[in-house]
């Protein structure tokens, strides 16, 4: 049987921390009979929600992974996505809107636009994805639907048109008014499964008429024959009203809004009848492929089942029996048994398992066809990766990935947590793009970077649990160098006689800073002072002593150093006496050279909304930043700033703080540059702690 695309929807389900996501797509799973009882996410059952499949997540009772699900309503094949609302889980709320053709914008009705729901429209605006607004937790004290309803249209720039009008709030919320109906809606059984439809109130009649009024003039705009009907006084229909409002949706020039408390069971139902007459099929969605044989021209996509294969594998997950590779088919079908090219290797691979998801459970099925979500087992591929029918090279353009912000030095306390952690770091680094892992060629210690504290944090906690890897976690150290500011001589003669032959070699010169580059070496010995044979061994000498500095045993940079004279022995010079010579040189030469310590500055970016603009370039100075810049890009204000690297550790969370969550910053390494004396001083004081301590 021929699946009608015009009756799938593929969705998301994104907000704010705490708006209740997870509590919304569990009550569509129920109202939609996909599960058979209900669980909250902070499970005083001990269950927890069904779409949290991690224990992490049930423990936390936050989402850190998003996952995917399907139901029916009505005639209606719904693919929802339930993402995470933390900053530092961005790449899953990210990944997510790639492949979606609509989305649901949870809004808390207390809380309103908060600072996540800014990044989150913001990616919706990055892929056009068309949304519906819902306004949730409207039986809690301080619920105020119209104050959200300002807020869409000031600081997020929406133009939010009302569908219902609540019947009482906070702990007297009974249901809403469906302003399209124009009728009261109310939800009745233990768990509101039952919708009561009834008259409007007496007390509501004449709101809910001049919203009415509101509602049509705005979808007006978007029907000549809605239009017509209001000026020649007809009757306007439902019909009209919704298909109006659908255009308006589609093209993201208005966003309808909903009512409800999914923890109270009221306002799901009506959601998803409009999720399935506001929110666009597969079809309605403008697709683009590059085509790789013309340059990269923009290709535009059918929706069409019979097609040559275009799909794009968004999200990878390693399980015990393989990799799960999560996909979305734009065009044609992904079906078993088939043979498809992955188009960034060229490879060509033969289709095993097709399955559909179920948050962690799987359903085997046959194909996928275009427009719908699926999952491939087996596959090994890189998240972003595009499938085509053999002969076809069109790839779909990637998700934008943001850069690391924050890293922290792991290590593993015995040789089974080494293995362990050697196969945790490679799938995370694989399942997750914005998660990288490195080691340290100075400290020699294993590096991961995440986009946030709470991001490495659970990656940590997933090592030791997933893996059973005992690991212990440290600050990273700052990649502090030594360096010379001033020229001095040397003029040093390495003499040992212990019976036999011994150790004889002269070696004078001097040393002095370089501009640019780590080392170099020069020699203008003349007449043979020292012989030809031992000039790379005075060479080896010397480049042995930088990667440990005297003052501080920090690698040594930016130096110059420069031979002219010497002597040998004829029978005493020898290679190592010639390395030692350098060796003792370079201390004689380096202390007089007036050596200090060097620290990595960054180049720190802040995007802040400009009513904090103060309180960071504040929070800048203190951590001895120098503000370069700022400037004003709307709403927002762009700091740059050049501040150095060991005063940035903890930064993202006092960011946070200080501007309630809504900005955030990216940071690069800029140069090296001079440690303050007291700084230096400190340094020292440690060094010599730690010495003290080893010995």
């Amino acid at each position: 049987m021929k699946k009608d695309i015009r009756f799938v929807r593929n969705i998301g389900i994104s907000a704010h921390i705490d708006s209740g996501k997870t509590t919304l797509t569990e009550r569509i799973l129920f109202y939609t009979q996909r599960i058979h009882a209900m669980h909250d996410v902070k499970g005083k059952d001990g269950v927890g929600a069904f779409m949290d499949s991690m224990e992490l997540e049930r423990e936390r009772g936050i989402t850190i992974a998003s996952a995917a699900t399907f139901c029916e309503w009505k005639g209606h094949e719904i693919n929802i996505i339930d993402t995470p609302g933390h900053v530092d889980f961005t790449i899953e709320v990210e990944r997510s809107l790639r492949v979606l053709d609509g989305a649901i914008l949870v809004l808390c009705g207390v809380g309103g636009v908060q600072s996540q729901s800014i990044t989150v429209d913001q990616q919706m605006r990055r892929y056009r994805v068309p949304c519906l607004a819902f306004i949730n937790k409207l039986d809690r004290s301080g619920a105020n639907p119209q104050r959200v309803l300002d807020q869409l249209r000031q600081r997020l720039g929406h133009t939010p048109v009302a569908l219902q009008i609540p019947i009482g709030l906070e702990a007297d919320f009974q249901g809403v008014v469906d302003l399209v109906r124009m009728k009261a809606l109310y939800f009745d059984g233990d768990k509101g499964q039952a919708v009561r439809v009834e008259e409007i109130p007496e007390a509501l009649r004449e709101t809910a008429r001049i919203q009415r009024e509101a509602l049509i003039d705005a979808a007006s705009l978007f029907s000549d024959e809605l239009t017509e009907a209001i000026l020649e006084e007809r009757p306007v229909s439902e019909e009209m009203i919704l298909a109006a409002l659908r255009r308006g949706t589609l093209e993201r020039r208005i966003t309808p809004v909903l009512l409800g408390s999914a923890y109270k069971n009221k306002g799901v139902q009506p959601l998803l009848d409009a999720v399935c007459a506001l929110l666009p099929c597969p079809a309605d969605i403008e697709n683009e492929a590059l085509d790789m044989d013309r340059g990269e021209a923009p290709v535009r996509l059918s929706s069409n089942a019979d097609d040559p294969l275009v799909a794009l594998a968004f999200k990878l997950e390693d399980r015990s029996y393989g990799q799960l590779t999560y996909v979305r088919v734009y065009q044609g079908t992904l079906a078993k048994g088939e043979t498809i090219v992955n188009v960034r290797t060229g490879r060509k691979i033969k289709v095993g398992r097709v399955v559909r998801m179920h948050s962690d459970q799987m359903e085997e099925i046959d194909s996928i066809p275009a427009g719908y979500i699926g999952a491939l087992f087996g596959i090994d591929c890189a998240s972003g990766d595009t499938f085509v029918s053999p002969g076809l090279s069109l790839t779909m353009t990637s998700m934008f990935v943001p850069a690391p912000v924050i890293s922290l030095a792991i290590s593993p306390k015995n040789h089974k947590s080494e293995i362990g952690l050697s196969k945790a770091l490679n799938r995370f680094a694989k399942e997750d793009p914005t998660f990288r892992t490195h080691t340290n060629p100075e400290t020699g210690e294993t590096i991961i970077s995440g986009m946030g504290e709470l991001h490495l944090e659970v990656y940590v906690e997933r090592i030791q649990r997933e893996y059973g890897a005992e690991v212990t976690v440290g600050a990273p150290r700052v990649a502090y160098r030594e360096t010379i500011t001033q020229r001095a001589e040397f003029d040093y003669l390495h003499k040992k006689q212990t019976g036999g032959s011994g150790q004889y070699g002269r070696v004078a010169g001097w040393m002095e800073p370089l501009a640019e580059g780590d080392f170099v070496f020069e020699n203008q010995v003349v007449g043979g002072a020292i012989p030809t044979q031992f000039i790379p061994a005075c060479e080896k000498g010397f480049r042995e002593c930088l990667a440990k500095g005297p003052k501080m045993e920090f690698p040594v940079t930016g130096i110059k150093i420069v031979i002219h004279d010497g002597a040998s022995h004829p029978v005493d010079s020898s290679d190592l006496a010639f390395q030692q010579a350098a060796r003792g040189a370079f201390h004689q030469g380096y202390f007089k050279a007036k050596p200090v310590i060097q620290e990595p500055i960054m180049k720190v970016v802040v995007e802040t909304p400009t009513g904090f603009q103060g309180a960071v370039m504040g929070s800048l100075n203190q951590r001895r930043g120098m503000i370069v810049g700022s400037q004003d890009e709307g709403s927002f204000c762009v700091i740059e700033a050049h501040v150095p690297l060991a005063e940035m550790f903890g930064y993202s969370t006092v960011l946070r703080s200080l501007t309630q969550g809504q900005a955030q910053f990216t940071m690069e390494f800029l140069a090296y540059r001079q440690v303050p004396q007291a700084i230096a001083e400190e340094l020292e004081k440690k060094a010599a702690a730690q010495k003290k301590n080893v010995a």
